[in-house]
């Protein structure tokens, strides 16, 4: 423990009594956050990008499966209009979700903020105790975790998903809600069609079923259905345990490691308000909510993006 400004400073990783949500830490008083924010997040771990493209490239593989072996070969024009206008709607919602999961600053704080001028500027009462990162010497705030990839500690963080290539925190959860909703969708949605065409193939003796040849055909009919399976379990897990925990306002960090609530827990409705924003709408399941091309552009003049991470 060290003396400075009347505050002591305990070089500790868990148990934060600093609040998030206290007015004088909030990021517009904060110079340092306010130029992380003109930053394009990325996170650049290996592992975590290849998982992403693999994301992109696995929900490419549906779309092709879907639209040109089993819609468009189809007589049943409505059939493969509707079908195929809806698949791909999802398809762009959910990578759209990803992408803006994986380019939100989910919620880091600033590194190396423990200093004499922040610490004037947080107001504190002399002799209280606050936190501080070892790991990135930074003031750790109430319910931030520090992450070893992100290499930051990082607001509500509830888990770091490599298939995202980032944390999962205060300011990022919404997209990621959103993209396991959307995977789930396409994914059942997929799995459906697979079935109705299964069934129209072996009907009709596989005569005139696709534009490709029947091993071709069920060959990659199957790996769709193996995929769709297996992404269908796994967001379909997930969204259902980020509700829940948006629900209990408890990250997942928190539930393993059985953390008493040192914070006021909000209600079940107000956690989801707090997460999706404001009043229930058709905002709450749009990724483009809030997105800002007019600022992209900005930052394009100012010399393109930079990497904040």
């Amino acid at each position: 423990t060290m003396q400075s400004s009347g505050h002591r400073f305990r070089d500790v990783e868990h148990h934060p009594l600093l609040a998030s949500d206290n007015d004088s830490y909030d990021s517009s008083s904060s110079s340092s956050e306010a130029d992380m924010a003109e930053r394009v997040w990325f996170i650049r771990d290996g592992c975590g990008m290849v998982c992403a493209i693999m994301t992109w490239l696995l929900v490419v593989y549906a779309d092709f499966v879907v639209t040109f072996v089993m819609l468009l070969p189809s007589k049943d024009f409505w059939y493969s209009v509707i079908n195929g206008v809806l698949f791909n709607c999802l398809a762009v919602l959910a990578l759209s979700s990803h992408l803006r999961t994986m380019l939100t600053d989910p919620g880091a704080v600033p590194k190396g903020n423990a200093t004499k001028e922040y610490m004037d500027n947080l107001q504190l009462k002399p002799g209280e105790v606050i936190y501080k990162c070892p790991k990135c010497c930074s003031i750790k705030p109430e319910r931030a975790h520090h992450c070893s990839i992100c290499k930051r500690c990082i607001r509500k963080m509830d888990h770091h998903c490599p298939w995202v290539n980032n944390c999962v925190g205060e300011k990022n959860q919404r997209f990621f809600v959103l993209f396991t909703m959307y995977i789930a969708l396409i994914s059942a949605h997929a799995l459906v069609l697979c079935g109705f065409q299964f069934f129209s193939c072996v009907r009709g003796q596989w005569t005139e079923c696709s534009d490709f040849s029947p091993p071709v055909t069920v060959i990659l009919m199957i790996f769709l259905c193996l995929e769709g399976f297996l992404f269908l379990t796994f967001t379909a897990v997930m969204f259902g345990t980020q509700i829940h925990s948006i629900c209990n306002d408890e990250t997942e960090i928190e539930r393993l490691k059985s953390e008493k609530p040192t914070w006021e827990r909000r209600l079940r409705w107000e956690g989801m308000k707090s997460v999706f924003g404001g009043q229930p709408s058709l905002l709450w399941i749009n990724p483009f909510a809030g997105f800002r091309i007019r600022r992209l552009l900005l930052r394009g003049k100012k010399g393109g993006p930079e990497f904040s991470v």
